[in-house]
């Protein structure tokens, strides 16, 4: 399992479209500008088949360090993003876990 770079998104799709990796960038870069204002304002942003992101305020709690559980703090409200996958990109996700206990499952039956 590794991770997937703006850089990755860049050269793959620059490859399979026969772009230019600039020009690429260049509209990867402002796709993630859009989604990034549109959070700022307090817009949703929702993509189909991929998903749903929300911009929600959290409520003001009690905070305690796990060090001195003896005092408590205020941690403060603020609003942060909260992403709720779409149903393709669930159901491909929740298959991962299938293999996985496929996989399991035949191994532990050796």
């Amino acid at each position: 399992m590794g991770t997937l770079t703006k850089r990755d998104l860049v050269v793959q799709i620059s490859s399979e479209v026969d772009l230019v990796q600039a020009k690429v960038h260049e509209v990867v870069q402002k796709t993630l500008d859009l989604i990034t204002d549109a959070l700022a304002r307090e817009e949703n942003v929702e993509l189909r088949n991929f998903g749903v992101l929300e911009v929600r305020l959290t409520k003001p709690r009690v905070g305690r360090n796990p060090n001195k559980p003896e005092k408590s703090f205020e941690i403060p409200a603020r609003y942060t993003v909260k992403f709720k996958p779409g149903k393709i990109m669930r159901e491909r996700v929740l298959s991962i876990g299938k293999k996985t206990k496929a996989v399991k499952a035949v191994k532990g039956k050796k």
